[in-house]
C-alpha cells in the first residue's frame, strides 16, 4: 500500500508498531508500506536510536563543511585589507598566496564576500567605457623598451607647499622607477631626476610622453631641451597624441592608484608627502600584485638596462652626403646668405641636411626627421605629423 493522507511522521510511526507488533516480517511491513527495503530498514534503525523525533525528516544539508573559512583566516584576510584598503579580492588573495602559500587561502568570491560581510566593501557605479585596444603597447616588449613619464597633476600639501609628483615607469613591467614630489617641474629639475633614474636603471630604448613642457615644445618636430638631450642619449621620445591620455593608459591608471593611496588627503608637508610617495614605490614595485602580469609583481618581470648612461656624450654623426649645419644662440641655422630658423631647443646642436633634389633637402637631428628645407623659400616645412623617430635613409 502507499501512504496515506496523513502526516510524514504518521506513516512512519505506524510502519515501525505494524513490524514492531510481531506479526509481519520486516520485508511485509515494507510492502504493506510500499516502501523500499532499505528505507524501511532506516527508519527502523532510527526509531531504536532516537524514537519518534527520530523519525522526522533531517536537513539535507552536510553536518560538515570542510571548506569552510576557519575564523582564523577570515581574520588575516580583514587585517590584509586593513593594511591596503583599495585592493580588491583578487589582488588580496593573490598578495596572500605569496606572503604564506603554504596556507589554502579561500577563493576570491570567497574573499569578496568575507569583505562584504564585514561592511569593507562599497558597490561600484557602473561606467560607460571605451573599448579597450586588444593589443598591447607596440614596443613594450620587455623591460627598458618603452618607459612611460609624466606628472600626474600638482596640488598642495596641508601647509600650503606646491607639490608636482613626476612618475617614471617601465611599460612592460609596471616597475616604478621614480615617484618624486617636485617644487618646480621645469627643465633642470626634471632633467636632473631622469639623470639619477638613467644612472640607477641604465637607458630605456624610449621614453613615452605627452605633449606639455618640459617633455614637448610647439617648435620643429616637437622637441624641447629634455628631449633633445635623450636622443643625445639614444634614446627616441615618443609623444602621445594631443587630448588622448588612453595611449598612455597603464601610466594613468598608475597615477589613479598612487592619488588614492598617497594624496587623499594630502600630507603635512613636502618631506612627509615624499615618504608617503616612497612607500607606495616600495609597496607597488614588491608586494603588489597586478591582474595584467598574472598576478605577479613588477618586481618580478623588471631588468635594469644593459645600456649604462654614459660618461659624456658623443657629437651626433651624420651619413656621408648630408650638409651639417650648427644651430646658433638664436635657434638659426645659416644657409646661404639666409638665416632659417629651426628652433631654441636645439641650440649648440648640429643638424643634418639629406639632399633630395635641388633646392630640397630633408633636415634631421640625430635620427629624428625635422621636416624638408626649401632653399628656394629659405624656410623648413614640418612633416605632417611633425614626429619624431624616423630612421636616417642614405
Amino acid at each position: 500500500m502507499c501512504w496515506k493522507e496523513t502526516s510524514v511522521l504518521e506513516e512512519r510511526l505506524q510502519f515501525v508498531q505494524e513490524y514492531r507488533s510481531g506479526e509481519w516480517s520486516k520485508a511485509e511491513a515494507c510492502r504493506r508500506a510500499g516502501v523500499s527495503r532499505m528505507t524501511g530498514y532506516k527508519w527502523l534503525e532510527r526509531y531504536a536510536e532516537g524514537g519518534v523525533e527520530a523519525l522526522r525528516d533531517r536537513s539535507r544539508a552536510p553536518h560538515t563543511r570542510p571548506r569552510q573559512v576557519l575564523e582564523e583566516v577570515e581574520e588575516v584576510v580583514v587585517a590584509a585589507r586593513g593594511q591596503h584598503p583599495h585592493w580588491g579580492p583578487v589582488k588580496l588573495r593573490a598578495w596572500l598566496d605569496r606572503q604564506a602559500p603554504e596556507i589554502e587561502w579561500p577563493a576570491a568570491s570567497t574573499i569578496g564576500e568575507i569583505l562584504r560581510r564585514h561592511g569593507l566593501t562599497v558597490p561600484r557605479k557602473k561606467r560607460s567605457r571605451a573599448t579597450p585596444s586588444s593589443q598591447p603597447l607596440a614596443h613594450a616588449s620587455g623591460p627598458n623598451t618603452v618607459w612611460c613619464a609624466d606628472f600626474k597633476g600638482w596640488f598642495r600639501c596641508q601647509d600650503g607647499a606646491r607639490c608636482d609628483p613626476l612618475t617614471i615607469a617601465d611599460a612592460f613591467s609596471r616597475f616604478l622607477l621614480r615617484c618624486q614630489g617636485l617644487k618646480h617641474p621645469d627643465t633642470a629639475h626634471v632633467r636632473a631626476l631622469f639623470e639619477a633614474t638613467f644612472r640607477e636603471h641604465g637607458l630605456p630604448e624610449r621614453i613615452r610622453v605627452d605633449n606639455g613642457s618640459p617633455f614637448a615644445s610647439t617648435g620643429i618636430g616637437g622637441l624641447s631641451q629634455l628631449s633633445v638631450w635623450w636622443i643625445r642619449l639614444g634614446i627616441h621620445p615618443e609623444r602621445i597624441a594631443p587630448g588622448k591620455p588612453a595611449q598612455n593608459g597603464r601610466h594613468e591608471r598608475m597615477h589613479r592608484t598612487l592619488k588614492q593611496e598617497t594624496a587623499q588627503p594630502p600630507h603635512a608637508n613636502l618631506r612627509a608627502q615624499q615618504e608617503a610617495f616612497d612607500e607606495f614605490r616600495q609597496e607597488y614595485n614588491q608586494e603588489r600584485p597586478h591582474a595584467a602580469l598574472d598576478g605577479q609583481t613588477p618586481a618580478d618581470l623588471y631588468r635594469e638596462s644593459h645600456r649604462n648612461y654614459p660618461s659624456r656624450l658623443e657629437p651626433v654623426a651624420y651619413p656621408d652626403g648630408y650638409e651639417i649645419r650648427q644651430v646658433s644662440d638664436g635657434g638659426h641655422i645659416r644657409w646661404n646668405s639666409a638665416k632659417i630658423f629651426v628652433g631654441h631647443a636645439l641650440t649648440g646642436e648640429s643638424i643634418g641636411l639629406q639632399p633630395l633634389s635641388p633646392g630640397k633637402w630633408r633636415v634631421w637631428f640625430s635620427f629624428c626627421e625635422l621636416g624638408e628645407l626649401d632653399a628656394a623659400r629659405a624656410q623648413i616645412r614640418r612633416k605632417p605629423s611633425d614626429g619624431v623617430g624616423r630612421k636616417q635613409t642614405a
